[in-house]
Formats: structure tokens, sequence, C-alpha cells
């Protein structure tokens, strides 16, 4: 359930929120629950035989909380968001930004706010 209750609150807290930091926690059970409801939907339009409206439509329904949860944890590792831009250059750039998602963030504060940690921790 921890995943379901990350997902929520990227979804519905934090919907358009490109400013602060994001825990790898945050970041990586919204996609783990991302990409599971993708799939699901991928084999019922399959099997309805849609075309891939189910999907697209999902895409674009979590494509600004998708955004913005990818902004604040490049902010949590101390990176722009313009690194995102990463992302365009075929594998390589996914590779790169796969791994600094999976870093640790900044211990403390960073020129992008306080520590998520620190604050769940209080």
């Amino acid at each position: 359930m921890e995943a379901i209750n990350w997902f929520q609150t990227v979804v519905t807290k934090h919907y358009v929120d490109f400013q602060g930091r994001a825990r790898r926690a945050e970041y990586w059970w919204y996609t783990l629950v991302y990409i599971v409801i993708y799939v699901i939907l991928a084999i019922i339009q399959n099997i309805l035989g849609t075309g891939a409206i189910l999907t697209g439509i999902l895409s674009l329904a979590l494509l600004l909380p998708s955004l913005g949860v990818s902004f604040r944890r490049m902010h949590d590792i101390d990176r722009s968001a313009w690194w995102l831009l990463l992302a365009f250059i075929p594998l390589i750039g996914a590779i790169i930004l796969i791994y600094w998602f999976a870093q640790p963030g900044t211990a403390g504060s960073n020129q992008f706010g306080s520590d998520p940690k620190a604050g769940a921790a209080a």
C-alpha cells in the first residue's frame, strides 16, 4: 500500500508542483504504479482493439505529475531540471537519468529547498 500512498501524494498534493525536492521513494513508487497502470491499460486496449486510446489518455492525464516529480527528484540531487533534456539522447540519456534518479538526495538543505527526509523524520 505504500506505493499507492506515494502515487496519490504525487497526483493529488503535488500535481503541478515543480518546486522543492522529491525523495527517491516518492519518485520510484510513483513510477512503479504508473507503469503497472499503463501495462494493465495496454492489455485491456489490446483485448478490446481500441488502439492506443487508453494509454494515451493515461499519459496525457499524468504528464504534469510525472514532470513535476522528475523535476523535484533532480532538485533533490542538487541538479537543475534542465538535465532532464538528456532523455532526448537515445539510450545514453536514459541510462544517465536512471543512474541519477537512483542516487541518494543531498543531505540537508540545498539550493532547491530543505531535505525532504529531515521533514519526514520530524
